[in-house]
């Protein structure tokens, strides 16, 4: 399980990235409660890079504070790609962000199904290459999953970062 130092040190290569680029970032933030957003404030000078986070945890939070579509709600659910992908896009729209990343899903110990089993979280990168999104299943506590989403949240934002060419 990814400690606090290792999301931290994650975080700090992202906004290395970021500050490099000129570029900043928003996250939107379901089942780990705001942990990215926490882990990317305990580097000093994040301010420079690191615009805002939204914690919706629930779907009227992710309708009002990012404009993910209702119907999106009801059709797929909030554990969904197309959800995670709204949550992402309307990070970029409510912030000054060029780059988002954006996770829903089920920590448990309860609130899976056959479909989606605890562990099972839908990730979204929004950045000006496009959107991304992507669903990954980890083993664990509660915590163990939330760590784990942090953790590949930040690292793969940091992938994308990498592959970007260019500024916003």
């Amino acid at each position: 399980m990814p400690t606090q130092r290792d999301l931290e040190a994650l975080a700090e290569r992202a906004g290395n990235l970021l500050l490099a680029r000129g570029d900043w970032l928003a996250t939107a933030e379901s089942c780990t409660g705001g942990w990215i957003a926490q882990a990317v404030t305990a580097i000093a000078g994040s301010s420079a890079w690191f615009d805002r986070g939204f914690v919706t945890y629930s779907n009227a939070a992710k309708e009002e504070m990012l404009g993910v579509p209702h119907q999106t709600l009801i059709s797929t659910g909030a554990v969904s790609e197309a959800t995670a992908r709204a949550m992402a896009e309307g990070a970029i729209a409510k912030s000054r962000a060029q780059w988002a990343v954006a996770v829903s899903g089920i920590a448990g110990p309860s609130g899976g199904s056959a479909e989606k089993p605890v562990g099972t979280v839908c990730f979204a990168w929004a950045g000006p290459d496009g959107v991304e999104a992507v669903t990954r299943h980890f083993p664990g506590d509660r915590e163990a999953v939330r760590a784990a989403t942090a953790a590949l949240a930040l690292s793969h934002l940091i992938t994308r970062l990498e592959g970007a060419t260019g500024s916003a």
